[in-house]
């Protein structure tokens, strides 16, 4: 049995401290950092979900608060996709210098508009960054980050959010690197029909299980 051991961080950036929970199983190949969307944080269900799958396969997993609670309360500031990125990118190189953590690759888990974050921090930061996955995500608040991205990237949508489809198609079309799109049948924006999140956290662990442990991903 892979057992997982969790440990709660705070990490100081700048002037704030951003709360988090690590989760570390043995052995494990992989560890997945999680962007939330607009008003979401550490606790959202839908990202737990998925990190508990990734857990039982094997993945570790760090969920964070991306906003201060104050920050939280500027709405403005759940679409700041700048500052969302900065912070991102900074917990990274902060989790890359703990040594238990040094030795594995990185993925990011993003929704919504913290899909679009992942994005331009994995662009940012290339090779340290080995995969991403967006759900339900706008990476069209990223389109001028893609073209430099790396990672392989899975975009998931729910068959019937149409919109989010459209933009998510846009946004392939800018990615030179391994892309794919998935759409879940009968999904909507949040995947709360029966089995739709299921599928989500499915095939987002076959996709880090593929490139988190592989030593060169860039090539297929």
């Amino acid at each position: 049995m892979n057992v997982a051991s969790g440990m709660s961080l705070e990490i100081k950036i700048g002037n704030v401290v951003l709360p988090g929970e690590l989760v570390f199983p043995e052995h494990t190949t992989g560890l997945v950092v999680f962007s939330h969307g607009s008003g979401s944080g550490r606790f959202s269900p839908r990202n737990n979900f998925v990190a508990q799958h990734l857990h039982r396969i094997g993945l570790g997993t760090f969920l964070f608060d991306l906003l201060t609670r104050e920050e939280d309360n500027v709405y403005s500031n759940r679409f700041n996709i700048d500052l969302l990125s900065s912070r991102l990118i900074q917990v990274t190189g902060f989790l890359l210098n703990m040594a238990r953590i040094k030795a594995v690759p990185i993925g990011y888990f993003g929704a919504s508009t913290g899909a679009a974050s992942a994005l331009v921090a994995a662009s940012t930061l290339q090779k340290e960054v080995h995969a991403v996955v967006s759900r339900g995500g706008r990476p069209d608040m990223a389109i001028h980050h893609l073209q430099g991205l790396e990672a392989p990237t899975l975009l998931i949508v729910g068959e019937l959010d149409q919109e989010v489809i459209s933009l998510n198609r846009a946004a392939m079309e800018e990615m030179t690197g391994i892309k794919r799109l998935e759409i879940i049948k009968g999904a909507t924006h949040l995947f709360e029909e029966p089995g739709t999140l299921e599928k989500v956290a499915e095939i987002s662990g076959d996709w880090f299980i593929q490139y988190l442990t592989r030593k060169d991903n860039t090539k297929s």
